[in-house]
């Protein structure tokens, strides 16, 4: 059976820790020698393109980058036939889309992996470099605690679950018309996981070993952008909100972060943050993922 990496969920438990343990393998053997991967971009990326072409090359693979203007899914050809043609020259098709229902139905006919670089309701190879970087600094992931600030998007719902998987206790500070839907919350919660949603930013960030954010208006959501600026105005991360968590805690970002909005320029520009090595780990993710599904 072809396995696909959609969101997190797709792996168990114990499947993402195997491909953590292989993320951090700096000398992996060439599982993808003269094979090819395609990575398809509806929208540009600086992290994942540069990430996942050089995992690719490190495996002993080509990676071929395809831009939107050169497949045009579902406006020059289907998402489905983008997929089947992919499929004939590439091992592994990587999407970063913009609607997730598009590489359900990629995943739904491909005879090869297909990897979610991206989508609106999922960021699993984010969540996947994120607890790279925790479990770097930690030592150990399961019975720590994370605070997300702000809004409950496609990056931090792949990262709930992520942390569900791996004993992580979550609490996150959203306004109430931004929360994570119940869903997702259900879904944790039969993961065994640990999540509190609040509207306090001090709650959240009580006894929080990490806190996270993320951009208040994500790309293809400008014509939101009054209206998301309102509503997070209140939380962002700061110097003294920092304080407030437990002593010692470090500052995540999925980048690109906009200094003076989500964030204090003095905590992420600070010591207390990772966002560097969270940065770096987004190639270990890719190449973890890619040597777990060719291992």
């Amino acid at each position: 059976m072809t396995r696909h990496l959609l969101d997190i969920d797709d792996l168990t438990p114990s499947e993402l820790e195997a491909v953590l343990d292989l993320a951090v393998d700096e000398y992996p053997p060439h599982v993808l020698a003269n094979r090819g991967v395609a990575l398809v971009f509806q929208k540009p990326s600086a992290r994942t393109r540069s990430s996942s072409e050089l995992a690719v090359f490190q495996l002993g693979g080509h990676p071929v980058t395809i831009r939107a203007d050169e497949v045009g899914i579902d406006e020059r050809e289907s998402a489905e036939d983008v997929a089947r043609t992919l499929a004939q020259y590439h091992s592994v098709i990587g999407a970063r889309v913009v609607d997730h229902a598009v590489l359900v139905r990629m995943a739904a006919v491909s005879s090869v992996p297909v990897v979610n670089l991206l989508s609106d309701q999922a960021h699993p190879l984010q969540a996947i470099g994120d607890l790279l970087t925790l479990r770097s600094h930690w030592g150990a992931l399961a019975g720590h605690r994370l605070a997300w600030i702000g809004d409950a998007n496609n990056v931090a719902r792949s990262l709930v679950l992520a942390c569900a998987m791996t004993g992580v206790d979550v609490t996150m500070a959203t306004p109430a018309s931004h929360r994570l839907d119940k869903a997702t919350a259900d879904e944790v919660a039969s993961l065994g996981g640990n999540l509190v949603q609040t509207t306090s930013l001090e709650e959240a960030v009580k006894e929080a070993e990490a806190v996270y954010t993320d951009v208040w208006v994500s790309m293809g959501q400008e014509g939101e952008s009054v209206e998301r600026l309102a509503a997070f105005a209140p939380y962002q991360v700061s110097g003294p909100l920092m304080a407030l968590a437990a002593p010692g805690a470090v500052f995540l970002h999925c980048l690109p972060a906009h200094r003076g909005e989500e964030v204090a320029a003095d905590v992420v520009d600070g010591p207390a943050s990772l966002v560097w090595p969270q940065a770096a780990n987004r190639l270990r993710a890719m190449r973890g993922l890619l040597l777990w599904l060719f291992s």
